[in-house]
């Protein structure tokens, strides 16, 4: 296949549309199922890219889970604690730890739950059984991997009444060196960010506190390789193999810093034993409980618990879950990873990260303001590392 008919570009009146390769060569995917469009093969090619080197970078399987063209979360399969089997809504899966494929799966899409409803997912190994039953629950529009097992092929191909976007991509295609597009019918050309992202891009530690642990080199390469494919400015918050909060687009980078550590902090606070153990009917949906638990968490909690609407999603009346329960319970998270795709201008990002448990940062360096941002993380303990490399994706 040289080039793929779409139905429409970005929007219904952007007509025509496709997909080729300018070489005249084949295309490096298979459409097993579905008709992708436009969006979601930028979903698709960006995606992918980002699971590969995630790969290639830590050597374990991958997943992402992207949404108009930024990730909503990615991770590596670590196993899962029991409660955030629960916070994620895969405690019901028996063989989960058995495919870290559908573990990494499981944490990139239970991370921003609301975030990810009709994602694209990418994973970088074979899709095996478990991961497609996970996904085959879940509201998505489609899926690229490098090959799916026979079974696995056959389950996903059950959503969307057999229409659900089904890509598999060669593994071994690696694109020309420079890049191409247009914008107003004017010709952009760049040469590709192949730049290798590895532990080695942590070693200028410019804090006093030098310690970066295994964990914490880890999760500072998954959040920058995030980053890569973010569309900027961007700043990504990661624990425990997976990015947690991902603030995208955002043109302060104080506000990228916010809006990624609110999301981590809602990551944490489902996590709170008075979150997991609300007490659901048992009837209610998957998108119904997101989005219930999101209004539960945040200041507006009392519309949730208003007579009339909280009988309909619950078998009894929730406690609230106060502010300063919150903040106490926020406050005893740490050794949280942050990564920025350019330098931080104000101590106030630093600031605003330790209020999510940031104990480790990776960023470019190069502001005539840096000795003021070493300055907050040496008071507030916190090590940084200069990587003297900028990451914008737009």
């Amino acid at each position: 296949m040289k080039e793929f008919e779409l139905k429409y570009g970005c929007n219904p009146n952007q007509k025509p549309a496709k997909i080729y390769m300018s070489n005249g060569e084949e295309l490096p995917i298979e459409i097993l199922s579905g008709k992708p469009g436009f969006i979601n093969f930028l979903d698709a090619f960006n995606s992918w890219q980002l699971v590969k080197e995630l790969k290639l970078a830590l050597g374990m399987p991958a997943a992402t889970s992207f949404k108009h063209v930024s990730p909503t979360s990615a991770a590596v399969g670590i196993k899962m604690s029991d409660d955030l089997k629960k916070a994620c809504f895969v405690d019901d899966i028996e063989d989960l730890d058995s495919s870290p494929l559908a573990t990494a799966y499981a944490r990139a899409r239970g991370t921003d739950r609301m975030s990810s409803f009709g994602d694209w997912i990418a994973l970088s190994d074979k899709c095996d059984v478990v991961t497609a039953k996970l996904i085959a629950r879940e509201v998505s529009d489609g899926v690229i991997a490098p090959d799916y097992e026979p079974e696995a092929l056959e389950i996903l191909k059950t959503k969307r009444s057999g229409n659900y976007n089904i890509v598999k991509i060669d593994p071994d295609y690696i694109p020309e060196e420079r890049e191409i597009k247009q914008v107003y019918g004017i010709t952009f050309e760049q040469g590709r960010n192949n730049f290798k992202i590895d532990k080695d891009l942590l070693n200028n530690v410019v804090t006093n506190n030098k310690d970066l642990p295994e964990s914490a080199i880890r999760d500072l390469i998954i959040s920058l390789i995030t980053l890569k494919y973010t569309q900027s400015n961007s700043v990504c918050y990661a624990v425990d193999g997976q990015a947690i909060g991902v603030g995208a687009g955002q043109q302060s980078r104080i506000h990228c810093t916010r809006l990624a550590g609110n999301k981590a902090d809602i990551w944490h606070l489902r996590q709170n034993k008075k979150v997991l153990n609300l007490p659901f009917i048992e009837t209610v949906g998957r998108p119904e409980r997101d989005n219930a638990i999101d209004i539960y968490i945040s200041d507006d909690y009392e519309d949730l618990l208003k007579d009339g609407v909280w009988q309909k999603l619950f078998t009894e009346k929730p406690e609230p879950f106060t502010k300063e329960e919150k903040k106490a319970y926020l406050s005893t998270i740490k050794n949280v990873a942050l990564g920025s795709d350019a330098f931080f201008p104000f101590g106030d990002n630093i600031e605003r990260a330790a209020k999510s448990g940031v104990s480790f940062i990776a960023q470019p360096g190069g502001s005539i303001r840096d000795q003021l941002v070493i300055d907050e993380c040496n008071k507030l303990g916190i090590a940084m590392s200069f990587t003297g490399m900028r990451l914008f994706h737009h």
